[in-house]
């Protein structure tokens, strides 16, 4: 089966202000060589903790941020060097659900027409099939027809997350990009909202790349995970091998902080491991492996060279993993 999404070697810069006149302008390093493969009707967790460059590489991916590097490709086709005209064609293919329902949604805008919206700008069917299309969007993320004509803060944020939905799969897309799409929400609205999604997806056929910094929303939506640190993906596996045996220690230590009840009930109950120190100034990068001085595993060999991505099903870039 060919891949839906194949990110290869995609890396992000930005430019900082000069620290004095006529000084060279310090380069952040967002994303340095990221490579991953999204399959048709699956879906990738990008996780890791902020300032990590999940969100900086999945806008890249999309052309919604400036890649310095690499190619994307969306069923064969390289997204970094589409004319401005045939992008705009693809992005009836690849939509994005944001992380604020608050915020991405127009409030001077009726809901019906914040759907309709993008069949509007991609020119997509009739006017009256745009209509339908809108009805039937409504009734499929869990919405009643006769409230198209409110306003956004007319809905509870839950509810606006689903116009968030609807207004996404508006175009017929094949792959939604979900920035965070539940962080905002309570936690029993954040269920409804991924039980929706992967119905979603079984229904339609869809493909997600999921953001996410909650290990639990991940593994109950992902069927593939990636771990980022310092603009590297440290860690690529199935979802179902990512959390019965994490290989790198910085998933080891996600995963080992993330609350557990079982885990507090019991006799034995340590505390999760900690790491000590701060990420690595991602404008001047270590050397050798970005985790090294955070990392109770590293030896002489982490600080010196910087470990590749390697293995079949399960990738890890870590000298010493497991």
């Amino acid at each position: 089966m060919t891949a839906l999404l194949d990110v290869r070697n995609l890396s992000v810069e930005f430019s900082l202000p000069r620290p004095a006149p006529f000084q060279p302008r310090p380069v952040l390093r967002a994303v340095r060589g990221v490579s991953f493969t999204l399959m048709p009707g699956r879906s990738l967790g990008i996780v890791g903790e902020s300032g990590s460059g999940k969100t900086t590489t999945a806008m890249a991916a999309i052309r919604l941020e400036e890649a310095a590097g690499g190619q994307v490709l969306f069923q064969g086709d390289d997204l970094l060097t589409l004319s401005p005209e045939d992008m705009r064609q693809r992005r009836r293919d690849i939509q994005l659900i944001f992380q604020d329902p608050y915020s991405s949604l127009n409030p001077r805008a009726r809901v019906g027409d914040i759907v309709r919206e993008p069949l509007d700008l991609l020119q997509v069917g009739t006017e009256a099939e745009r209509r339908d299309t809108v009805r039937e969007l409504f009734e499929k993320v869990g919405l009643r027809p006769d409230q198209l004509s409110l306003f956004p803060h007319q809905f509870s944020g839950g509810q606006r997350q689903r116009i968030s939905i609807a207004r996404a799969l508006a175009p017929g897309p094949k792959l939604l990009v979900c920035d965070e799409p539940v962080s905002a929400l309570d936690v029993a609205i954040q269920a409804q909202i991924l039980n929706l999604l992967a119905r979603l997806q079984d229904e339609m056929g869809l493909s997600y790349l999921f953001i996410s910094h909650d290990l639990g929303v991940v593994r109950h939506v992902c069927q593939d995970v990636a771990v980022m640190y310092l603009g590297q993906i440290v860690e690529l596996a199935s979802s179902e091998a990512m959390f019965a045996a994490p290989q790198h220690p910085y998933t080891q230590a996600l995963l080992a902080a993330a609350p557990s009840m079982t885990r507090r009930k019991s006799r034995g109950f340590t505390r999760p491991m900690k790491l000590k120190g701060d990420p690595p100034s991602p404008i001047n990068p270590p050397t050798g492996c970005a985790f090294a001085e955070r990392c109770p595993k590293a030896q002489s060999l982490c600080r010196e060279t910087a470990p590749v991505l390697a293995g079949d099903a399960h990738q890890t870039a870590c000298h010493f993993p497991g």
